[in-house]
């Protein structure tokens, strides 16, 4: 285990309190439940404002944030974009206006603010996404918008400048063999279909279907006074390596820029027949002479990503995975001098999987966070000993804490989240307390029915110790139904964090108790533990769902065990799959969202095929006895829960073909059921009205198993 793990206690206070955000408070709902003050609903949840990453000028003044609003009658959502002074705690942000909708907000070494925007100045013109810029003044006001990139035959889907603020790094989908930005090859191929040759990588992946010949690719342009110039040279010589950013969820922090300007960073993997098997991220470095860049990480055939050079352009700081064809290995710090290629892994003896990473200003340490016990907390590296010391940033618990930014001054600015409350930004200066900076959500927080969120540990399988969190109404009276909240990868958690789909406060506003579980393979407690679940996928994470249900109730006497049900997604749905036949009596309902159903037709009809064959010992043909120890298709003789299957049909990950499937076997067995199928979602729910359906079917399943008739209008 991990050499700075720290003791937990098994209680925590109320968590910060938000109030609502739309009209609909429920009031019969709130008599119901005893409450005298107005629960979260569903519709508050999905309209609640959603703070972004902040940006900052060369020399931290001033901070630039954007807040995403949702119009709760029309669901319809747009940003708006702040500007807060840093050096005057406690002053108004103040509202800007772009002239434009923007996005990917971005100081320039020139103070000047970039970002990107598909809308023009002429209306007239091409829809394209462009790069545009903006003066700021201290007080708001706004000269611009300007232009600094129109660039023809296709949308700029980011963007990086350059320290020395004389070159900028554009990305956008490019053929894989095209020697300009912009260039989309045109094969002639009459119809409509997509021929793939085999040997080209992913021909699907995670929501969308790959155009054959075309790559994200990163261009670098000059850059004089706010104009791109130049034809843009290929970071990747123009030999279409792989995706940069990483695909499909690679962002900024896969492209870094040498402090001095004289070459480029960026991460991508090779996109070739092995793709789909292959976990191995390169880092690779471009001189921007139009040649081959220099994979730095060649020798590592695992994961390697984030790279941060130093201050002073000596270093490189990296993250890594020893484990090749693992994407839940353990992600340990890497520090290269970049004049000799010594590597060192600084972090090697923490057992800690680390993320964010980031220097100090000044070059003096490496900041990062990582998920410890229910937290992600934020950390400092010393680059020459290694030794990791956590910050201790808030007071209590410190939840969730991201989007790390260094500032002059040794300040550092974050965000942080909760169960209880959505993301704010905060700052702290000299190793003190953090203290608040934006007030998104904060003073809505009283008027609403509080929620308290309780932390209990208890001996689970193999008699390790296993974590787990009730939330539920603070003040609800009389007994109050249970749901078992299972999370998914299964490498992952629940943590003590804010999230927009599967909530655990909104749920617990419908007057239940939510319980979840860090069963064995959950992140937050060392690599072993991470690592338990491979081969062993309905054993000892079934074990520790019991266990934790039981000392759940033990803990909560309030919480009628009679009434339960047990809800869950990807992984999770997969263990809502496997309870059906291999705990059968013990639920009244279930609810599945995109879970596995088939591990065969799961194998050969999912993407990304490295996960099943670490999960489970190689392709479904050379194990399969392991895939068919743990297959829920194998149980259905077993099943009679009633279940609600979700599944959205652009889920690549997990086919929507497995809900179908397992709707049939429901169906045929003649157990209640409902299937909810998203057209147009993928692995999650993201639209604003269909999140708003998602949790009205999801709310009136729950009324009709759990609550008395006389609770609850729903009958159906």
């Amino acid at each position: 285990m991990g050499l700075i793990k720290k003791s937990r206690l098994l209680w925590a206070a109320p968590l910060l309190l938000t109030a609502p955000l739309a009209a609909d408070n429920h009031a019969e709902n709130n008599t119901v439940l005893g409450l005298t003050k107005p629960a979260m609903s569903a519709r508050d949840l999905i309209t609640m404002p959603r703070l972004s990453a902040p940006t900052v000028t060369p020399l931290g003044r001033y901070a630039v944030y954007s807040v995403t609003y949702t119009d709760p009658k029309t669901l319809e959502r747009a940003p708006k974009h702040y500007l807060l002074d840093l050096e005057n705690p406690g002053s108004e942000p103040v509202k800007i206006e772009l002239g434009l909708s923007g996005h990917s907000l971005s100081f320039g070494p020139d103070n000047f603010l970039y970002f990107l925007s598909s809308n023009h100045t002429d209306e007239d013109a091409d829809p394209r996404s462009r790069l545009w810029r903006v003066a700021l003044e201290g007080d708001g006001n706004v000269t611009g918008p300007m232009p600094v990139a129109d660039l023809t035959g296709t949308d700029i889907a980011g963007f990086k400048i350059a320290p020395s603020g004389d070159k900028i790094a554009l990305w956008a989908e490019i053929g894989r063999d095209c020697d300009q930005f912009g260039c989309v090859p045109q094969d002639g191929t009459t119809g409509s279909g997509r021929l793939y040759q085999g040997d080209g990588g992913f021909y699907r992946h995670w929501d969308h279907w790959v155009e054959p010949d075309l790559l994200s690719r990163v261009f670098v342009f000059g850059l004089e006074e706010g104009e791109v110039t130049g034809d843009g040279v290929p970071a990747d010589g123009g030999i279409g390596i792989g995706n940069t950013p990483t695909k499909p969820f690679g962002g900024g922090e896969d492209i870094a820029w040498a402090p001095d300007g004289s070459g480029l960073y960026f991460v991508a993997r090779s996109s070739d027949a092995k793709e789909p098997t292959s976990t191995d991220l390169d880092i690779y470095w471009s001189d921007l002479s139009g040649g081959a860049p220099t994979d730095l990480t060649k020798a590592n055939e695992a994961h390697d990503s984030s790279p941060a050079p130093s201050p002073d352009g000596k270093h490189l700081a990296y993250l890594a995975m020893a484990r090749p064809g693992y994407e839940s290995d353990r992600m340990v710090v890497q520090l290269r001098d970049l004049e000799t290629g010594e590597t060192r892994a600084l972090t090697a003896e923490t057992d800690l999987s680390f993320g964010g990473l980031t220097w100090s200003k000044d070059g003096m340490s490496l900041f990062a966070t990582a998920t410890d016990v229910l937290d992600v907390p934020a950390y400092r590296i010393d680059p020459m000993s290694g030794a990791v010391t956590e910050f201790n940033l808030i007071a209590g618990n410190e939840a969730h804490i991201g989007a790390l930014t260094p500032i002059m001054g040794n300040r550092l600015l974050f965000t942080r989240d909760s169960i209880g409350s959505a993301k704010e930004l905060f700052i702290a200066a000299d190793d003190t307390k953090a203290i608040p900076l934006t007030d998104i959500v904060t003073s809505r927080m009283g008027d609403m029915a509080s929620t308290v969120t309780t932390r209990f540990s208890f001996e689970g399988a193999q008699g390790d110790t296993v974590w787990g969190q009730i939330t539920r109404l603070e003040n609800q009276e009389g007994p109050i139904p249970a749901i078992l909240y299972i999370h998914g990868g299964p490498q992952g958690s629940f943590l003590d964090g804010w999230s927009s789909r599967w909530n655990p406060r909104v749920l617990a506003s419908q007057g239940y108790a939510v319980i979840s579980v860090d069963f064995h393979g959950s992140s937050g407690y060392g690599q072993d533990f991470m690592d338990s679940i491979n081969g062993d996928w309905g054993g000892k994470p079934l074990e520790d769902l019991q266990k934790g249900l039981v000392a759940a109730l033990k803990l909560d006497e309030q919480i009628d065990g009679k009434r339960t049900c047990a809800m869950g997604a990807s992984y999770g749905g997969y263990m809502v799959n496997w309870i059906a036949g291999n705990w059968p009596d013990r639920f009244d309902c279930l609810i599945q969202h995109d879970g596995l159903f088939d591990m065969r037709s799961f194998y050969y009809s999912t993407e990304e095929l490295w996960f099943p064959r670490w999960d489970f010992g190689g392709s479904y043909a050379e194990n399969l006895e392991t895939y068919e120890k743990w297959n829920p298709v194998n149980h259905v003789d077993k099943w009679q829960t009633p279940m609600l299957v979700v599944t959205g049909e652009r889920d690549f990950r997990v086919p929507y073909t497995q809900g179908l499937q397992s709707f049939t076997a429901l169906q045929e067995r003649g157990i209640p059921s409902q299937l909810l199928v998203y057209p147009d979602e993928n692995h999650w729910v993201l639209g604003a009205a269909n999140s708003l359906q998602w949790h009205e079917t999801v709310f009136a399943w729950l009324d009709r198993w759990l609550k008395p008739a006389d609770a609850t209008s729903d009958e159906n």
